[in-house]
């Protein structure tokens, strides 16, 4: 992870960006990052008190621990699974507020994305290909009055 002076140097330059930005967009994204920069930097002082742990997530498919176990190296978290332990179980050790805020938000938006864009690729697979609407209900099931 990056040291405190980093952050704050990082910080500096954001802000002196944000002073100069030329156009509205350089200064709204130089903003978003000082702000993220600023909340790591607030982050890393509130998670002193909190001590790392060891959490385990249960995950509903293999699509999710790929994405859960990417996001986890890309914040510098070690994913791991104890022996015998199934494949959709991912432990971590790290400090809960500060995962969750982070590494669990992040990985609830992506499987959200990631889960919309399978179901719809699945229906437009079965509309265009199979001819079909999908529907579980029998026949007898739709033409009994409701």
């Amino acid at each position: 992870m990056t040291s405190d002076g980093d952050i704050r140097e990082k910080l500096a330059k954001l802000e002196r960006l944000f002073a100069q930005g030329a156009t509205p967009g350089e200064r709204a994204a130089a903003g978003a990052a000082r702000d993220r920069l600023q909340a790591r930097l607030d982050v890393g002082t509130a998670d002193d008190a909190d001590p790392e742990i060891e959490l385990q997530y249960s995950l509903p498919d293999v699509w999710s621990v790929r994405i859960f176990v990417a996001l986890c190296r890309k914040h510098g978290v070690r994913p791991y699974r104890y022996p015998r332990q199934r494949r959709t179980t991912v432990m971590v050790r790290a400090r809960q507020a500060g995962f969750e805020r982070t590494v669990a938000a992040e990985f609830r938006t992506l499987y959200g994305e990631v889960t919309a864009y399978f179901d719809e690729t699945v229906n437009h697979l079965i509309a265009d290909a199979m001819k079909s609407d999908g529907n579980d209900e029998t026949l007898e099931q739709r033409q009994l009055p409701k």
